[in-house]
């Protein structure tokens, strides 16, 4: 997604200037990045889903050209914000889907699997999105590396800008993430054998 020093973010600035030919401009540029993103989501669904790529990406796009009022600050944050929506629709998708006992048959999977198959273990992404608000209470940041690169698909070079962190942060504070959630997922789940872990993520 590039740098700050790019057309798209003063194409940014204009729009929420209230410049509606800076949106015509810019449509087609972050139309192309939320798709990617969207197809980056759901490329590993299961046969049978109902949530589309090209429907994610409208329903996202939709919310945030609708946010005129956001304090736009560059590329970075757009894609921070299409993150967290991705995130929520996602998770009000799999919320809508899921039925029987929650957490049931929950198992230790992959955090980009409990995401890109959200429609086929809708389970696993509640669990995950439950585990994601526990830890953003006790650790932000952790919580934003986690949003940025798995809900938001941003590279490791492109969550350091986002978050204003080092590459080196972002990696140290993704594996820690990672295993927190991780445990809180299989705790959350009331597997057997399995304690609830109170220490600091």
């Amino acid at each position: 997604m590039g740098d700050d020093a790019t057309p798209v973010t003063r194409l940014l600035q204009r729009w929420q200037d209230g410049d509606r030919d800076a949106l015509e401009a810019i449509t087609p540029l972050l139309y192309r990045e939320l798709r990617r993103i969207a197809a980056s989501h759901l490329r590993r669904e299961r046969s049978g889903h109902t949530l589309r790529p090209t429907e994610l990406l409208h329903e996202a796009f939709l919310h945030l050209i609708q946010q005129q009022d956001q304090n736009w600050k560059n590329r970075a944050h757009f894609f921070g914000v299409a993150a967290h929506l991705m995130r929520h629709i996602l998770v009000d998708h799999a919320r809508a889907k899921s039925s029987g006992k929650r957490g049931g048959g929950m198992q230790k999977v992959a955090l980009d699997e409990a995401v890109s198959e959200a429609a086929s273990r809708p389970a696993q992404l509640i669990a995950l999105d439950d585990a994601l608000r526990e830890l953003e209470k006790l650790d932000p940041r952790k919580g934003q590396v986690i949003e940025l690169r798995f809900f938001g698909g941003m590279s490791i070079e492109e969550t350091a800008v986002a978050a204003g962190i080092s590459t080196a942060t972002v990696s140290r504070e993704q594996r820690m993430a990672e295993a927190w959630l991780q445990r809180q997922m299989l705790v959350q789940a009331d597997l057997p054998g399995k304690k609830q872990d109170d220490g600091d993520a």
